[in-house]
């Protein structure tokens, strides 16, 4: 049987390491904790991003406010996606109380409540940071996989991308995309397949209705100017401690095509835009996803593959990501795969389907001697975790049932007041706050059809003036003129009879002589 000696030994040795690192909490043994068996976080292995898992009500939330607290005070900046709305109270102070003073007396610590410098962002019309995108930076490959096209679907889209690349139109928000759909299904259509190849209406129809599908989750507020910049996200306050962002997402539980649509653009964007660092002593910035499940609730497997490259290649950038959840296996195998650092809380054994997921979660661990693995995992208590994380050298840690450290901020929400108070001095939010609606496709081609309509009408009116202009002419051409009229020209025989008679008598000849002549032959 392993001694308390042995445990000490172990854990000292597992978790001491080069460079900078943070106390998260101390190992426990037997149900007691053991102050000396210390449980550090590295900084230098945390863009080899990470899980933080348990049922409800078993600390989750406030083991990432630990962790964030921690990587704040560290100049390293924090990005996290609030779905409850209750991670607001990391920007004021703590209160200390029987329980905090007792729980930090076994961690053999003082308790010191601090805010941290928080900025409040957000994806629909809450207050806070407005965060867009326009269509064009999403391009055809990654809007084709939020839309889960087929790969004849996404030539088309390319194909749409192309001809606006060609004829400056910018694809701005939505409304842009949707007009140049409609417009290469009919008046543009033409043109389109004489440069770019064979239009099928039946396709644009699927990606217009994908489109819209996509609008009736909110995307419309997401999609447009001005862009988020990425680098803003990656800030210090005053004091050089790292800039806590918070995404309020409490409205994205039913809308979670847009979630995931904004985390791969965020993704894919942060991938571009960072250089590559390599292994750094402390990564540049941390994403804390809770409630992660909502990213893969609807993916297709296209934007799954996408994910997960994202992810695989995303670390070099010195960019760390957290899933924080309740069930592990609410993440993909194959990204589950892909996360260094596990923090595992308590999970519930209701029925049959709970225990094989407890017992799958228990293998996924690596084996220790010091515990039952499995039959503990339904005994942790709250603040209580397993712990394994990744060493300098890419070896798992040994597995710790650790007594976390409890936030020192306050652990409760922020009053609309205080949040108020925090978004009128932001800088961020009067940068972002202003809609821009540039003039851009939907604009340029209204424009465009607007003057075919107008010239097709001009042309129209000068036809129908052409064509009562000859009808005038022709029916002048018919109607009689005076000497057309037979009674005149009866008058003008008569009268022309008349002046050849008297002409032929002035000569001495009748008209009688003429008649008898002609009848003498």
């Amino acid at each position: 049987m392993a001694t308390t000696e042995q445990f000490i030994e172990k854990v000292n040795q597992g978790y001491t390491f080069k460079g900078e690192y943070v106390k998260i909490g101390v190992g426990m043994l037997d149900a007691k904790a053991v102050s000396e068996a210390n449980v550090y976080l590295p900084f230098k292995t945390m863009n080899r991003h990470g899980l933080i898992a348990g049922a409800t009500g078993t600390g989750k939330t406030k083991t990432l406010q630990v962790m964030a607290e921690c990587l704040s005070d560290n100049s390293i900046p924090v990005l996290v996606m609030d779905i409850k709305g209750d991670f607001s109270g990391i920007a004021q102070a703590g209160s200390p109380n029987a329980k905090i003073t007792e729980r930090y007396a076994l961690l053999n610590e003082t308790y010191n409540p601090c805010p941290f410098p928080v900025e409040f962002l957000t994806l629909s019309n809450e207050k806070g940071v407005r965060l867009r995108a326009t269509v064009t930076e999403f391009g055809p490959i990654l809007l084709s996989k939020i839309l889960g096209l087929n790969d004849t679907q996404g030539g088309l889209v390319a194909i749409i991308f192309k001809y606006c690349d060609d004829n400056k139109l910018p694809l701005l928000d939505l409304k842009d995309f949707i007009k140049v759909l409609q417009y290469a299904g009919d008046e543009g259509k033409d043109i389109l397949e004489k440069d770019y190849g064979k239009i099928s209406t039946t396709s644009l129809g699927t990606i217009l209705r994908k489109v819209i599908e996509l609008q009736q989750q909110g995307a419309d507020i997401f999609f447009g100017e001005r862009s988020f910049e990425v680098e803003d996200l990656m800030r210090m306050n005053n004091e050089g401690k790292g800039v806590v962002n918070i995404l309020r997402v409490t409205d994205m539980q039913n809308r979670p095509k847009l979630f995931s649509t904004f985390m791969l653009q965020l993704l894919a964007e942060l991938y571009a835009v960072c250089p590559e660092e390599g292994d750094l002593d402390k990564p540049k910035l941390i994403l804390f996803i809770d409630e992660a499940h909502l990213i893969f609730q609807e993916a297709s497997s296209a934007l799954m593959q996408q994910i997960e490259t994202v992810i695989k290649l995303i670390r070099s950038k010195g960019i760390g990501i957290f899933f924080c959840t309740q069930n592990p296996q609410d993440i993909p195998a194959s990204i589950l795969a892909q996360l260094g650092l596990k923090i595992q809380h308590a999970l519930r054994a209701f029925t049959a389907a709970d225990r094989k997921v407890i017992k799958t979660a228990a293998e996924n661990f690596p084996e220790t001697e010091f515990y039952t693995t499995e039959d503990l995992l339904t005994q942790l208590g709250i603040g209580e975790a397993f712990v394994t994380l990744l060493n300098e050298k890419g070896i798992p840690t040994p597995l710790v049932h650790t007594l976390l450290c409890s936030p020192r901020s306050r652990m409760d929400v922020l009053t609309d007041a205080e949040i108020d108070a925090i978004i009128a001095q932001s800088r961020l939010v009067k940068k972002y706050s202003e809609v821009i609606d540039s003039y851009s496709a939907y604009e340029i081609l209204n424009a465009k059809l607007e003057d075919a309509a107008k010239r097709t009408q001009e042309e129209t009116e000068q036809k129908v003036r052409d064509k009562e202009e000859a009808q005038t002419t022709k029916k002048e051409k018919k109607e009689p003129g005076f000497f057309d009229n037979p009674t005149v020209k009866q008058i003008g025989r008569t009268a022309a009879n008349v002046i050849t008679r008297s002409l032929l008598g002035a000569l001495g000849i009748s008209s009688t002589t003429r008649v008898k002549r002609k009848s003498l032959w």
